[in-house]
């Protein structure tokens, strides 16, 4: 990696980070000739797609096993879930629902590779951080609890008994309960869920962030304030009914690309489809989607959108609203545009929105935006000719300072022509991981409401604690200033994940106690405290057998549908446990005298499903329920135009229009992201294909214009310095600059090489995320 400036250098491949010289191929695999960049021309998915996923399943000398599993994954009832994104799954019977990235995770999980403790045994934890993260996953499946050894710096085997006993003697010790943290990533199943926060809240404690703290949290604020409910509303079906869809700040080919199905099949049908992005993605712009024989068998592209607007990063606010000021300049003329009806028997705050947008002029909404206003007429005639609308968003809306008056602004929108509640309407937010969206409604959130708590107090006879807990951020404050002292995670790699790396490395290091249950090496397992515990799952694809028999678990997509999934494969490991069994197991040894019945719950996974039916709304008659072929979409009150919020209605918000515009003519706005061939912080290669980018991590894309005024060429190597909230600078070194299709005054680069530009000061005071997708930066010519 780059190095980092004063404040943060200094530190040594010993406390678990890689070295910092650069490298060009980041925390992917050592990167093996030239970089190089191409434009890419063509369509998202197609032949690539296939090429990548035969190379993938050669690679892992998965071609079997790979291929086979392609017919089970996101297959009802028989299957398993894809363990990727949580893109909804076909509701029409489709035999290969599947995309590229799906089939590249599942791949991963389903390794020969295996590190055992003869690996262990062989390799310090020093030597291991001198290592790419590429290389530590590469490596292969863990097979049993490991411990570290600080006398030798290697991790050694524990039993899981003993590895309980260590838990739970950590816990118990503490003074309080909230010096311990409970993270979660996106792939927990909602059961493991549920005990996970049974857990974290019997002991006495509401810290539980998870990533949706880094991605959707203030979707769920948002909508939670508008309309009563933390969730979208449109559904698969609504999609394929709608006249018009506008998806803002969403790359569908890498982050969703089971999308570019809707996408392509909504131009198809006539349906208007305007993408809002910095960028203009490939799957942007056109597609052949693989399952489609005839198609691929032909080279017929499809096109996945009507219209491009790339708006500057930040100024998504101001283009919708330009949009509900023209569609209010039009109902002047004509008050048929709005539904004046809908207003006026389900809405709050109506005119006082009227008036906010009387007052705004079409100039500052055209500069903030970086668009014409021509281009944002463009769009609100397509919202006023459309009878049915739905907006859809991912991060390039949430990871800003006012990402969640962005996701109102959005609703705000909608409501003027009562886009929601009806077919082929409302709101729509990506989410990210399989089960993020499970997580929170099955319980982790650090701010669970009165009524939740409630209900498990009665349900399961505890007492939860009330007071709030601590988010992501917050946890690394805390492990940073000592009260917090023990760190739990459920998957993911935090460390890589979280912003100002350096700092999350030195909070993780300050802990007595990490715990980290995973299916595979990652750098969250080097970066760890002064006692150490790996413990490794079962994952998706593998058989889960129980006491009473093969157990299914269940998730949650990202519009409420949630259906069962079953691993078939034979486990990485006769020692590996269930995420259920372990977080029953440390629940024991944390709570001996509990009345909670852990162990009788892990025997039979119907038992927890009961359990929630009785304490999570909707989830009535779970147990029958997710039995359906397709399972069930949880009930939300918004659907049916219901809406849970103070007043009764929905609500307008009257948020000030932001200035996304840095202040210093020479700062430029950088969004952190993915590349192609990457998935959160796995990186399967060092190419960007629908970026043109081979071998090439460490990299900053500019405009051409930028580049030009600071004197960068094309492939030369820059520094770029970050400065944060608090004025405190960070930087990298010899990055490659690289000359792409964005905005004048913006920059993109990729996590999680770039998170250590981030600071914990770097977040939004709205919804408390890290600012990952407006980094204030200058770049410069290297030295």
């Amino acid at each position: 990696m780059g190095s980092l400036d004063e404040s943060t250098a200094g530190r040594a491949a010993s406390d678990g980070l890689m070295p910092e010289e650069p490298r060009q191929g980041g925390y992917g695999p050592v990167a093996k000739g030239e970089p190089s960049q191409h434009p890419y021309h063509h369509p998202a998915a197609a032949w690539g797609a296939a090429t990548s996923v035969m190379k993938v399943l050669i690679r892992e000398k998965e071609l079997l096993a790979g291929s086979k599993a392609m017919f089970s994954m996101n297959h009802p009832i028989k299957g398993f879930d894809c363990p990727g994104c949580a893109w909804p799954d076909d509701n029409k019977g489709l035999k290969l629902d599947i995309c590229e990235n799906g089939i590249k995770h599942v791949t991963w999980e389903m390794t020969h590779k295996r590190v055992d403790r003869e690996f262990f045994a062989a390799h310090t934890v020093s030597e291991l951080a001198d290592w790419t993260d590429f290389d530590l996953e590469n490596q292969g499946r863990l097979t049993e609890p490991m411990v570290y050894d600080p006398e030798t710096d290697h991790y050694v085997p524990i039993t899981w008994q003993e590895a309980f006993a260590l838990v739970g003697d950590e816990l118990r010790g503490l003074d309080s309960p909230d010096e311990a943290t409970y993270y979660t990533s996106g792939r927990l199943s909602n059961e493991a869920t549920f005990l996970y926060q049974l857990m974290a809240r019997e002991l006495g404690t509401n810290n539980l962030p998870d990533c949706s703290n880094m991605c959707h949290e203030a979707s769920g604020r948002a909508l939670k304030a508008s309309i009563g409910t933390g969730k979208g509303t449109a559904d698969l079906e609504d999609w394929e009914t709608c006249d018009a869809l506008f998806i803002l700040g969403v790359n569908a080919a890498s982050n969703a690309p089971r999308m570019l199905t809707a996408l392509s099949e909504a131009v198809k049908r006539g349906a208007e489809v305007v993408h809002i992005n910095p960028l203009i993605e490939a799957g942007a712009t056109r597609t052949i989607v693989p399952h489609d024989i005839v198609d691929m068998a032909t080279f017929k592209t499809r096109p996945t959108s009507t219209l491009n607007l790339q708006v500057r990063p930040g100024g998504d606010l101001a283009l919708i609203r330009a949009m509900a000021k023209a569609t209010l300049e039009a109902a002047e003329q004509d008050p048929s545009v709005l539904d004046a009806g809908f207003l006026e028997s389900l809405t709050e705050g109506f005119d006082e929105y009227r008036e906010l947008l009387a007052r705004t002029s079409w100039a500052e909404l055209a500069l903030q935006a970086g668009l014409s206003e021509a281009d944002l007429r463009k769009a609100a005639d397509i919202y006023l000719k459309s009878e049915r609308s739905i907006i859809s968003w991912c991060l390039g809306v949430t990871q800003h300072e006012h990402g969640v008056d962005t996701a109102r602004e959005i609703v705000n929108l909608l409501l003027l022509k009562g886009n929601i509640g009806r077919e082929g309407t409302g709101p729509s937010p990506v989410r990210g991981h399989s089960n993020v969206q499970g997580n929170r409604t099955c319980g982790i959130d650090h701010r669970p409401s009165d009524e939740f708590l409630d209900r498990l107090a009665e349900v399961c006879g505890i007492t939860p604690p009330r007071h709030h807990g601590l988010d992501t951020v917050r946890t690394i404050q805390g492990m940073l200033d000592g009260t917090v002292k023990v760190f739990v995670g459920m998957g993911g790699n935090f460390v890589l994940a979280a912003p100002d790396t350096a700092r999350t490395a030195e909070g993780l290091r300050q802990c007595e106690l990490t715990v980290q249950v995973s299916t595979k090496l990652n750098r969250s397992h080097l970066v760890h405290g002064r006692k150490a515990l790996i413990l490794p799952c079962l994952g998706r694809t593998e058989r889960d057998q129980q006491a009473t028999g093969l157990q299914g678990v269940t998730v949650e997509d990202a519009m409420s549908m949630v259906h069962l999934s079953i691993g078939r494969k034979q486990p990485a490991s006769t020692h590996l446990l269930s995420e259920p069994a372990i977080i029953a197991g440390m629940a024991r040894a944390a709570l001996p005298d509990s009345a909670t019945p852990w162990e009788w719950y892990v025997e039979d996974y119907d038992r927890i499903r009961d359990v929630m039916a009785k304490a999570l709304p909707g989830f009535e008659g779970f147990n029958e329920l997710i039995q359906q072929p397709l399972g069930f979409r949880i009930p939300q009150p918004a659907r049916e135009r219901v809406f849970l919020t103070p007043s009764g209605r929905a609500e307008f918000s009257l948020a000030p229009l932001p200035d996304v515009i840095p202040e210093a003519e020479d700062m430029l706005v950088l969004q952190t992201m993915r590349s192609h061939d990457q998935w959160n912080t796995t990186i399967y290669s060092n190419d960007d294909r629908y970026r043109g980018v081979k071998n090439l991590r460490e990299l900053v894309f500019l405009n051409e214009e930028d580049m030009r005024a600071r004197g960068i060429e094309e492939g030369s190597l820059v520094d770029i310095v970050a400065t944060s909230k608090d004025g405190s600078e960070r930087s990298v070194r010899q990055y490659r600059a690289l000359r792409y299709d964005l905005p004048r005054g913006s920059a993109a680069g990729y996590m999680p090489e770039m998170n250590v530009l981030i600071g914990l000061a770097d977040y939004s005071t709205q919804s408390d995320q890290p600012l990952m997708k407006n980094v204030k930066v200058r770049v410069a010519p290297s030295a």
